[in-house]
């Protein structure tokens, strides 16, 4: 896909290319990141045979895998590019995404602490019997330790992660 022009006329990536550049693991199940900063991360995925369980409904481990990503990314742009691991993952799924379908995910923080942040994460579909109107399908919340000096060899993934960042 060709890289789109933003409102300056600076060519910009595709979400595609983007999520390519900063994460293997989601662009591997399709995920197209849409927004990354500190105070929010978005994108969306179509739910593909890759992603679903045996039923063709979204895996829960998926839902799950998206939450605590993109919670782990906006909390390492949001302490100032610090090492992060999650401590505490809780999903609760309450409607299904069939396959075909395309969801979409945001992450905010709750609370972005020195030591601890706190990031809630909602998965939505677009509900076609209520003109677009979002179906929230899961709620996730994720709480990441952020206090570690990240090691030298995150040092490019950072400046990756700089040119696609909203900072």
């Amino acid at each position: 896909m060709a890289p789109n022009p933003d409102p300056e006329g600076i060519s910009s990536p595709s979400p595609a290319a983007m999520t390519a550049s900063i994460d293997r693991t989601l662009h591997a199940l399709g995920f197209e990141y849409e927004l990354v900063s500190p105070q929010k991360v978005t994108g969306r995925l179509k739910v593909t045979k890759t992603c679903c369980q045996p039923f063709d409904v979204l895996n829960g481990g998926v839902s799950a895998l998206v939450s605590e990503t993109l919670a782990s990314l906006g909390a390492y742009m949001a302490s100032g590019f610090r090492r992060v691991a999650g401590v505490q993952l809780s999903t609760n799924h309450l409607k299904p995404a069939l396959l075909g379908e395309e969801v979409e995910a945001e992450a905010r923080p709750i609370q972005l602490g020195k030591t601890i942040q706190v990031w809630e994460v909602q998965i939505r579909k677009s509900d076609p019997s209520t003109t677009g109107r979002k179906v929230l399908l899961s709620t996730s919340r994720v709480t990441l330790i952020c206090n570690q000096q990240a090691s030298e060899s995150m040092e490019s993934y950072k400046e990756t992660l700089k040119k696609y960042a909203k900072l």
